[in-house]
């Protein structure tokens, strides 16, 4: 018998990628899943094409009348699916397309090896040869801050299935298991940096181990939802909402580990943000995006 896997998506005016997200998963050859649809009050045509495209036996839409951001959304879904008797939870990005044996690679390798958190490759949409994710860690020296193996490579195979410490919930197969273990999302996130700090835990709770998988056809395009920069790949400005939630958020990241080397790279953080306000061009010179900045640093301290 199969085991039952709760897929959780969080929208929020997801309407110019969600058909194609419900095409990829009607497609999957794996019979025994539920896709828990966690609306931040959308006010698109979202939940229309949900609702004209998804296997109506197989989806769950919640409807939040505000927006509970990611960190809280994954936690509505993941509780539910928990209480409807999913064995594992598959958190996953709607702005995402793969192949129909996404669901079922993702379980057999968990099966077959024992690992509880199993993660696929992950390339740019716009550019499928290019690695997005291929397998994750953590850099103790910074803060246990995380980054992407492979990021920007041409993929040759480089990166094999291998055991990894860190992995973005852009598509993560999860045993229910490990929220009892770990527990969920920190809500205060709201969004980014909510994966990592679970990541963190995870690791270092050392219950479970996390496996990356390459064999799998899975695509993200990157940005499309949050709208993080604006302008081209090569010449571009971060928007007010990067700049507010990833400051405030890696800031609160530091400050949860309370170590004298977490408080070190927050002082880091701070002279470095504000020396890329100045030299690097990725900012609005202005003002206002400077006080931005200094409201969001110190919006983390007191998270």
């Amino acid at each position: 018998m199969a085991e039952k896997i709760g897929l959780v998506t969080v929208t929020f005016n997801s309407g110019n990628v969600i058909d194609a997200f419900i095409k990829s998963i009607n497609s999957q050859d794996y019979p025994d899943y539920c896709l828990y649809v966690i609306d931040n009050n959308s006010n698109d045509q979202t939940l229309k094409i949900i609702e004209e495209k998804s296997n109506s036996e197989k989806t769950i839409i919640i409807k939040n009348n505000f927006n509970n951001g990611v960190a809280g959304g994954n936690n509505q879904g993941i509780k539910k699916a928990i209480a409807d008797g999913c064995e594992y939870i598959l958190l996953i990005n709607n702005d995402t397309e793969f192949e129909p044996s996404l669901f079922t690679k993702l379980i057999q390798k968990s099966k077959s090896t024992g690992y509880k958190l199993i993660v696929p490759k992950m390339m740019y949409y716009d550019s499928p040869d290019t690695i997005w994710f291929g397998g994750g860690y953590f850099n103790k020296r910074m803060g246990y801050m995380n980054y992407h193996a492979g990021q920007y490579e041409t993929d040759s195979g480089q990166y094999p299935d291998r055991e990894i410490t860190y992995a973005p919930t852009c598509c993560t197969l999860i045993s229910k298991s490990v929220f009892e273990q770990v527990g969920l999302m920190d809500e205060k996130y709201f969004v980014y940096f909510d994966d990592t700090d679970f990541m963190f835990r995870v690791m270092m709770d050392g219950t479970y181990k996390m496996l990356y998988i390459s064999d799998v056809e899975f695509y993200h395009k990157v940005g499309s939802l949050t709208k993080s920069k604006i302008g081209t790949k090569s010449k571009f400005k971060f928007g007010d909402f990067i700049i507010k939630y990833s400051t405030r958020n890696r800031v609160y990241y530091l400050k949860k580990q309370k170590s004298l080397l977490a408080f070190s790279n927050i002082i880091w953080f701070w002279l470095k943000i504000n020396l890329k306000f100045f030299v690097s061009g990725n900012y609005d010179m202005t003002f206002k995006k400077w006080k931005l900045i200094q409201l969001s640093f110190f919006e983390g301290l007191m998270l």
